[in-house]
């Protein structure tokens, strides 16, 4: 018993030591497991959990070096273990490149892929890094707060917050993580329970003090638990109701803030370069080799000798194991353009799985393609990838579509694994089509169709009441009345569809090339309540090259568990195409009977031909004479408010320096003063004296003929600036508030050359004049006399004209008219 004691005493010191390490890497690695939901496999929860356990542990086993020497020591470490973790998941998802171009990559794209890519989410290089190394971090910082600083709750706060951005990035994109919550939760409690203590068991720290010191701590310590405990209480009381109203919420989706990659203008609508290939039919775009397992060879159909081939089933499959490979699939359109308007996401070599239609069978079909002339981003594959290898790709579920975000190059070889539906024809016949808002945009018409298209629509609609055989009548209409011309320009707005359908057939009309054809069978489909969409790609043989002339459009239509079905408009090889007049022929409405045409009488020579007029039609008036007559009206009102503006500054100067008894009119005089002062840009403040206010009025005159700019401050720095000797600021004369003869200054009169009064020549003295005179009527405001009136309109004049013409021209022009002087008058206790 004597030495199980210690054994037992060692193991309980161990598993306590333990405690704390093993919760870290428990919450670090949850994060992991929380972050894996989203990614296939669990590749990246091992690389995660290697990760917390990798940092924790190299903790621990420094925990004896200087605190400074574990950082190096633990990112050296984490170099290692991210560089495995980059060749594991390089290896795993197929990609190509050393291990250097991987992690350079992998560095510079992280975080924008990692919010980018599609659910499930690839373990490639480029979506493990950023996971990992924050795993590694946040194990780090956690163990070398918990365990060398003994603060445990502290030290949980890196896994808290990386837990916390798991599942922020997780977002709406798997259920809620409540049973790993939950072992959250239980993993921290179990590291509070256990702290780490450099004390040895049974030590208690306040042992050595005296009885009433113990006593004290311990009180101490009670309050400080009871605060905290009340704390946790209060903020759960606040925050609880907050918290659990937003459990039933929808996590935002942090990847709706981040672009996906994009694509340029000839990715957007390949249908444009339909003629170009066609003009250059021996370009080599691709190498392909094609093997299905899985389902039968669609029948021969598309071009061939017979002359009733059968309906729908698409162009050139052929009996030789002929593919038709998709680049892009093109669902809406505006009148002008068809655009694919994919939203494309970073996938892996896993795509998601789609869901077949139900009355179709799936085959799968494997290929190896390898990029020969073929530019751009979008990557050729047979409807529909699951699998890609190969290369890094995006992907658009909705369409089917793929692209390679670094674009394609000369001598690039991926592979596809494709599942592909081949719909049973026989429930073609009584299919129907779907609609509402789910299929509204490959229903949608845009404004502007052409008359005659709609009633073309509507006669090939009227005479077929199913939708697959409105479907099968424009089919064969196209293919019977249209012939295919490789040189064909490009083009499928409204007036290049209708010169297509309509257009004379010696003038250019009435051919096309597939761009045509497909894009005139989806917008008549439309038109006739079908929904359809265009696709572009390639007809090939199952082996070999994929040449430019292998390029074409075809349409589709949508039909109820059935999926897409294909169709072929182009015509029969060897068939001559009937005119379109032969079965279409639309009816002229009736003119009304004011627009009926007369008969016409043959002159007997030909007038002359009259100039349409140039103007608009009479009795309105033109653009030129509206616009004149605007500005001229806009100059007018211009014109009157400045001259309103003038007249009102002259009479607000006459009322001053002549209305009044003596004391008003110097006070006026004043007031021109200090409002030319501020028109100067040399306003004054409040509180200087008159005699400071003229000293600084004569050196900013000096300044401004000399060309020097004054410094303008609006406080009380000017020396001996309190009411000394004057102090006239606010002081009533002859009854009347003579706000405006505030003696403002700007507070330079501090700076006046001492001795020179500013620079002040023999024109400008009697400003100081002034400042007497109002000096004397503010303390005797009924000693003024007239004379003393007139001499303070002749100084304060002679002073404003002065500072006036020292102004640049353009100020000049400005002073009279400048409103400021009105609104100050108008409310002096703003002055």
């Amino acid at each position: 018993m004597g030495r199980g004691t210690p054994v037992v005493t060692r193991l309980v010191r161990v598993l306590r030591a333990a405690a704390v390490p093993v919760a870290l890497i428990g919450l670090t690695a949850l994060a992991g497991v929380v972050l894996g939901r989203v990614y296939a496999g669990d590749l990246l929860t091992r690389l995660v959990i290697g990760a917390a356990a990798g940092s924790v542990l190299v903790s621990v086993a420094a925990r004896r070096l200087p605190s400074w020497l574990v950082a190096p020591v633990s990112v050296a470490a984490m170099a290692g273990w991210t560089l495995w973790s980059l060749r594991l998941a390089a290896n795993h998802a197929e990609l190509p490149g050393g291990l250097l171009e991987v992690t350079a990559d992998a560095a510079r794209n992280g975080i924008p892929r990692l919010l980018t890519a599609m659910i499930p989410v690839e373990p490639a290089p480029d979506t493990v890094l950023v996971p990992v190394v924050a795993a590694w971090l946040a194990g780090l910082a956690g163990a070398e707060v918990a365990l060398r600083a003994g603060r445990v709750l502290l030290g949980y706060l890196p896994p808290a917050g990386l837990y916390a951005a798991a599942l922020y990035v997780v977002g709406p994109n798997a259920e809620p993580a409540i049973g790993a919550t939950v072992a959250f939760v239980a993993v921290a409690a179990l590291g509070l329970a256990n702290p780490p203590s450099t004390a040895t068991v049974g030590d208690d720290p306040a042992a050595s003090l005296s009885p009433r010191v113990r006593a004290a701590v311990r009180l101490r310590l009670a309050a400080s638990a009871a605060l905290g405990v009340a704390l946790v209480v209060g903020l759960v009381a606040v925050l609880g109701p907050v918290v659990a109203g937003q459990v039933d919420g929808r996590p935002v989706d942090p990847r709706r803030y981040v672009e996906p990659p994009q694509v340029q203008t000839l990715d957007e609508n390949p249908l444009i370069r339909i003629s170009g290939w066609a003009l250059h039919p021996e370009q080599k775009l691709l190498d392909v080799s094609t093997e299905r397992t899985g389902a039968p060879l669609p029948p021969p159909g598309g071009p061939s000798p017979e002359p009733e081939p059968e309906p729908g089933s698409g162009p050139a499959q052929g009996s030789g194991g002929g593919v038709r490979i998709r680049l892009a699939v093109l669902s809406d359109y505006d009148g002008v353009t068809w655009r694919v308007g994919a939203t494309y996401r970073n996938a892996g070599r896993i795509l998601p799985a789609s869901t077949p239609a139900r009355d179709s069978t799936v085959g799968t079909v494997r290929q190896q393609i390898t990029v020969a002339e073929l530019s751009g981003r979008l990557l050729p594959a047979v409807a529909t990838p699951q699998e890609v290898s190969g290369a890094r790709v995006a992907y658009d579920p909705a369409s089917g579509t793929l692209i390679r975000p670094e674009g394609l190059t000369p001598g690039l070889r991926y592979a596809v694994t494709s599942a592909e539906e081949h719909p049973d024809s026989n429930l073609l016949a009584t299919a129907n089509v779907p609609a509402g808002d789910e299929v509204a945009r490959v229903l949608r018409v845009a404004d502007g169709v052409p008359d005659p298209m709609r009633r073309l629509a509507a006669q090939l609609a009227e005479e077929n009441g199913a939708p697959f055989a409105r479907a099968l009548a424009i089919e064969q209409f196209l293919a019977e009345h249209y012939r295919v011309a490789a040189d064909a320009p490009s083009g499928h707005a409204y007036p290049n569809l209708s010169f297509f359908l309509f257009g004379p057939r010696n003038g250019g009309g009435q051919e096309g090339t597939s761009e045509q054809f497909a894009a005139a069978f989806a917008v008549l489909g439309r038109l006739s309540g079908l929904p359809t969409r265009v696709v572009v790609g390639f007809r090939a043989g199952g082996q070999g090259p994929v040449l430019a002339g292998d390029a074409y459009a075809w349409p589709e239509v949508l039909f109820d568990g059935l999926g897409w079905v294909s169709f072929d408009p182009l015509p029969r090889p060897k068939s001559e195409p009937r005119p379109v007049e032969e079965d279409f022929r639309p009816t002229p409405e009736d003119p009304p009977p004011s627009e009926a045409p007369a008969p016409t009488v043959e002159p007997s020579a030909s007038p002359e031909p009259v100039a349409a007029p140039d103007g608009p039609p009479s009795g309105r008036p033109s653009t030129v004479v509206l616009v004149g007559a605007g500005s001229g009206g806009l100059l007018l009102l211009v014109g009157a408010l400045l001259l309103t503006l003038l007249a009102m500054r002259r009479s607000l100067t006459r009322t001053r320096l002549a209305q009044g008894d003596p004391g008003q009119r110097i006070a006026g005089a004043w007031r021109e003063v200090t409002d030319a002062l501020r028109l100067a840009g040399r306003p004054v403040g409040d509180d200087l004296a008159a005699t400071e206010v003229a000293r600084h009025a004569r050196q900013a005159l000096a300044e401004a003929r000399a060309g020097t700019p004054g410094r303008s401050t609006t406080g009380s720095g000017a020396t001996g600036s309190g009411a000394t000797g004057s102090g006239v600021a606010g002081s009533s004369v002859a009854g009347s508030s003579v706000a405006g003869s505030s003696v403002a200054g700007s507070g330079v009169a501090g700076s006046t050359p001492t001795g020179s009064d500013g620079g002040a020549t023999d024109d400008d003295p009697a400003v100081d004049e002034l400042a007497a005179l109002l000096n004397q009527v503010g303390f005797a405001p009924d000693a003024a006399a007239a004379d003393q009136a007139a001499r303070a309109a002749k100084v304060a004049t002679s002073y404003v004209s002065n500072l006036r013409s020292a102004r640049p021209w353009w100020r000049r022009l400005l002073w009279s008219i400048h409103p400021s002087p009105l609104h100050r008058a108008r409310h002096p206790h703003r002055r």
